[in-house]
């Protein structure tokens, strides 16, 4: 009984991550296909990247919702249950909606809310209890409104197959339970993004189809001396999350990369989110949205999600930092001092704390069950292949569920969690060398998945109007299977590198196999040594220390 309740307290506290992650959206028509897209990562040290399930229900009146904290597992209070609770999987339901978040803090003073619906509880009460995005804005700005905020602040991106939407929302404090919000439906033909910074500065008051906020939004700003100009120049951000040099260099600048992929001219805001320009009249603030060059597909969008600032002013794989491996990854905490000052590293979109990273696939053209798919993957997006999780599937696949034998402090063969994390970080130190090892399986398997979707959306699709039941489990399986799949080609790709690359070494291949002697011994290994870049960094740094007499 006491390993229960442990485990359920342990369940409660990992429902998600806190304070670091990173979101894009997409609407249907910047998309190659009519995808409407959201994406996640789920960035947080200690934390064990998991999927649930909760299944639709119908629930007798009177019944009751226990609430915890999703970050620490506390008991926050009761509500009422819903009449009817829809079926959800990770972040998406059966109707095609999906919410993801990230959290930008904001005013610290707003923190202390006494009320009881954190932000994670937040979420998945708005998929059981929605159909539309629009309809899960409203569910969770009137259960905040009813029952109290219990977060800081938090920008949630929340859609469905045909509207995206950014809705950003933030306690009040002492001042009140509730909390004050706005939300802006991202055009379609447009791309969005945000993390860990509010991104809604002004916004139309008068544009009641595409925009939505609180009543009171502006008016407890100006009671709380945040803002005394006109309606119309009230801007979000600036009254509740101030910027200032994390906001923008950590924080709004992963969102710049995001858009310097697929929108010319992104240099222009450089200034804005260099950090080194806060409240500088010249400097250009940032949009919510952008209309994009080209449409995105699905995998440009998970591609995005593994980005380090490459080829950027903020790249970070050709200075010291990136060691003798030119690796795009930098130990934490993010702020450090030397001799007298304090340094900072470049926080990437791609990171190696990333629990677990999502992007849902949205189309209206298709039935729900068919249509809405949260492609996952355990561990940085950069290492590993996404899997497609169908929004009908009735249960977890076992490799990214979390129980007594998998979890933060217990390792195990079974889980995509671990072993992902456990060929990551053979390959972090060694980025350069191990890295194309592991990019080659990943894209294999991830063009795969893409491959074979309209296989098994087209035998699904045979199946639906007659068999729902039949098409769902067909899906469901699916889902497992894929899971499945990756998780042995992922070990197997574990096995590979530790034999290949053993000690710094590298062993000889010959058509697909290791290469032997006549006398069946392994040849040889290479032995590549420092890159000539870093030759030079060693021969700056100790002078005359390593030089050969002659």
């Amino acid at each position: 009984m006491k390993l229960k309740v442990m485990l359920l307290t342990l369940f409660a506290a990992m429902t998600t991550s806190a304070m670091a992650c990173t979101n894009f959206l997409v609407g249907k028509k910047a998309s190659a296909d009519g995808s409407a897209f959201i994406s996640y990562s789920a960035d947080s040290y200690g934390f064990y990247g998991k999927m649930q399930h909760w299944a639709a229900g119908r629930h007798e009146a009177g019944a009751m919702r226990r609430i915890f904290d999703g970050d620490s597992g506390k008991y926050l209070g009761d509500i009422p249950e819903a009449a009817e609770t829809y079926s959800v999987i990770g972040q998406i339901n059966e109707y095609q909606v999906a919410i993801t978040e990230t959290t930008f803090g904001g005013r610290e003073e707003l923190w202390r809310n006494p009320g009881i619906i954190d932000y994670t509880t937040l979420m998945t009460l708005g998929l059981q209890r929605a159909k539309t995005a629009r309809e899960a804005i409203k569910v969770m700005t009137e259960l905040v409104a009813k029952y109290g905020y219990a977060s800081e602040g938090e920008s949630f991106s929340i859609a469905d197959p045909n509207e995206v939407w950014v809705m950003e929302m933030i306690g009040k404090g002492d001042a009140g339970k509730d909390a004050v919000w706005v939300a802006v439906r991202i055009p379609d033909d447009c791309i969005a993004a945000h993390a860990n910074q509010s991104r809604i500065h002004r916004f139309d008051l008068k544009d009641k189809q595409n925009v939505l906020y609180a009543k009171d939004v502006i008016t407890f700003a100006r009671q709380q001396g945040y803002f005394n100009g006109k309606d119309a120049d009230f801007d979000f951000a600036a009254a509740y999350a101030p910027a200032d040099f994390s906001t923008q260099r950590i924080c709004d600048a992963r969102a710049w990369s995001f858009f310097n992929k697929f929108v010319d001219g992104m240099e222009r805001y450089l200034p804005y989110v260099d950090g080194k320009h806060i409240g500088d009249p010249n400097v250009e603030v940032m949009p919510l949205y952008f209309k994009p060059s080209h449409k995105l597909s699905v995998l440009d969008v998970m591609n995005a999600m593994r980005d380090h600032y490459e080829g950027t002013p903020l790249d970070i794989t050709h200075d010291a930092g990136a060691g003798i491996y030119d690796a795009p990854y930098r130990p934490t905490p993010l702020f450090f001092e030397a001799d007298g000052k304090k340094y900072f590293n470049e926080r990437p979109i791609s990171t190696q704390q990333t629990a677990y990273t999502v992007v849902a696939q949205l189309r209206s053209w298709l039935p729900n069950a068919i249509g809405g798919v949260l492609w996952y993957g355990n561990d940085d997006a950069n290492m590993v292949a996404y899997t497609p999780v169908y929004c009908c599937a009735t249960r977890v696949p076992a490799p990214y569920q979390m129980n007594e034998k998998q979890n933060a402090t217990t390792f195990s063969w079974e889980s995509a969690f671990w072993v992902c994390n456990w060929v990551s970080n053979m390959t972090y130190p060694r980025y350069a060398q191990l890295f194309p090892s592991v990019k080659a399986v990943r894209d294999e398997l991830q063009q795969k998945y893409l491959d074979h979707q309209k296989t098994i959306e087209d035998q699904a699709a045979a199946l639906i109007a007659r068999y729902p039941a039949e098409a769902k489990e067909l899906l469901t399986q699916h889902t497992c299977d894929c899971a499945d799949d990756m998780l042995a080609r992922w070990k197997q790709l574990g096995e590979y590198l530790i034999v290949k690359y053993n000690d710094q070494a590298i062993k000889p291949e010959k058509d697909g196999e290791f290469e032997l002697t006549p006398e069946g011994l392994p040849v040889a290994p290479e032995r590549p040594g420092y890159s000539d870049a870093y030759k030079k960094v060693i021969a700056r740094e100790t002078g005359e220390r390593y030089v050969v007499p002659e």
